[in-house]
């Protein structure tokens, strides 16, 4: 599932020179290993975002010695992450996360990637988030 949103601005009335657009929201969360943002640019003003990729496995009651997770990110195709651990808490989920902060210059669009490979565990969720700061 994609989906995109604008959640509703959060400055006082009396800040109008930020009214002109509410704080962006971008989300994609699926099962499949792959979940892509691309963001577009706004040539009118530096934006700020909190990046979060979350991945969450099912882990079978049966765990065997080589059974892992793993979860990278990219910014516009150049790794800035990357963990693979053993899976742990057989029979229940086991996650990565990971955080980022993104300074957008005015124009400047971005593609953010974040990439799930496992190994005897099953991908529950995929989920790539981008919050604009204001």
């Amino acid at each position: 599932m994609v989906g995109y949103s604008r959640a509703p601005m959060k400055s006082p009335p009396s800040a109008l020179s930020t009214a002109h657009s509410a704080p962006e929201h971008w989300r994609t969360d699926t099962r499949d290993p792959v979940a892509v943002l691309d963001i577009p640019g706004l040539n009118h003003r530096v934006r700020v975002f909190d990046v979060d990729a979350s991945l969450l496995v099912d882990v079978p009651a049966a765990v065997g010695e080589d059974v892992w997770l793993e979860l990278s990110v990219e910014v516009d195709s150049r790794r800035q992450w990357s963990r693979r651990i053993p899976a742990h808490n057989p029979g229940q989920t086991d996650g990565l996360d990971y955080h980022q902060r993104l300074r957008l210059e005015a124009g400047q669009g971005i593609r953010i990637r974040a990439q799930a490979v496992v190994k005897g565990v099953t991908i529950r969720q995929l989920l790539l988030e981008a919050r604009e700061e204001l």
